[in-house]
């Protein structure tokens, strides 16, 4: 196996596929990369048995064959070297990585090809298209809701199901739950409702350029994603999602607007004296405008007011200060607004113009 590509066109795919590896055990086949030329090009694909990557580039092919190698050590190499053409070559077990311009060469020892864990595939016909920056965007206001608690192990993904028209993502932990009911121009087969873990975004993040479509593949067991030359998938976690419609009110009482800057703003500066692991702070909510105070504490007491449009009477609400600073964080546009019956139920937080998505917060009992 020999062949020869820039340090630039091999280091930002071989970048990617580390994120795929599994380092907990560097002698494991899976803390290695693939590595595959043949007519001119290089397969480098890469896994760690929950999720795969694979990629192609363009390369000058000297001698066809496979091999892999450690992708941890051979990522530190390639961006130890100069821009440059590297010429790597196998030969007795050993990888060898000559830059044209250093007299110095690195050897890598190499595992067989054939140890390399098969990759999932779908066919071109499972495929359908969608835009990267919606897809994106969906995750970006659903995916600070989803559960870290492991038990509770269906709530550590997003799930994601087919509506009339398009699809909903949701997130919850059981205390808080955010959804995106998007609409598509494009025509979505129908596919079963799934649930992805959160890796699987944090990966689409780096590979996804919010530019162009992003082509989608969905079965029973595995997520796959295209974007240009490079195809990633995941397994998904298996589980039965809770039906998230039960604790969404049907019609609230009050509404309450303000800008979305002035309460991000309040909520970091208050949040500075709170310190129980409830995260609690109270917000008074009157005509007057919105008091947020914080726990007082041995440390002391934070208290600002914002100014709001609201008519109803005056209401105190407790709630975990981060389930209102994460969906503003995420939200578009100028205003929002808290939407609630009681101070003890269900509060649904939502944009104010006409956006496709929502929050809804579970409040803490005032007295907890």
């Amino acid at each position: 196996m020999k062949f020869v590509c820039s340090k630039e066109t091999i280091l930002s795919e071989i970048i990617y596929s580390m994120d795929f590896t599994s380092q907990r055990n560097s002698l494991s086949i899976t803390s290695n990369v693939y590595l595959e030329t043949s007519d001119g090009r290089l397969i480098i694909r890469a896994t760690d048995q929950k999720l795969g990557f694979s990629t192609e580039i363009a390369v000058e092919t000297i001698e066809a064959g496979k091999t892999t190698v450690s992708c941890e050590k051979f990522l530190n190499i390639l961006r130890s070297l100069p821009e440059s053409s590297i010429k790597f070559s196998v030969e007795d077990g050993m990888l060898t990585i000559k830059p044209e311009s250093l007299s110095i060469d690195f050897k890598l020892r190499t595992i067989d090809a054939d140890e390399f864990p098969q990759l999932e595939e779908a066919t071109d016909a499972q495929y359908f298209s969608i835009p990267q920056k919606t897809f994106t965007e969906m995750s970006n206001q659903t995916i600070f809701a989803i559960s870290e608690d492991e038990t509770r192990y269906f709530l550590c993904g997003l799930y994601l199901e087919r509506n009339a028209s398009g699809m909903n993502m949701v997130a919850t932990d059981g205390r808080r739950l955010s959804i995106v009911e998007r609409t598509f121009e494009e025509d979505l087969p129908m596919f079963p409702s799934i649930i992805i873990p959160a890796k699987f975004f944090n990966e689409l993040k780096k590979l996804s350029t919010d530019e162009g479509m992003l082509d989608l593949s969905i079965t029973e067991n595995i997520m796959f994603a295209k974007i240009g030359q490079r195809l990633f998938y995941t397994t998904l976690i298996k589980g039965q999602y809770p039906n998230y419609r039960r604790v969404i009110p049907d019609s609230q009482t009050y509404s309450c607007t303000m800008r979305i800057q002035d309460m991000l703003d309040a909520l970091k500066r208050v949040s500075l004296l709170v310190e129980n692991k409830a995260k609690r702070i109270f917000l008074d909510i009157s005509e007057a405008g919105v008091l947020l105070t914080s726990d007082e504490s041995e440390v002391g007491e934070a208290k600002e007011i914002i100014a709001c449009q609201y008519e109803g009477p005056e209401s105190k609400v407790s709630l975990n200060y981060t389930y209102l600073l994460n969906p503003l964080k995420a939200m578009e546009g100028e205003y929002f607004s808290i939407n609630f019956t009681e101070p003890t139920r269900a509060m649904t937080v939502k944009p104010d113009s006409n956006r496709d998505y929502y929050h809804i917060i579970m409040p803490m009992q005032p007295n907890a």
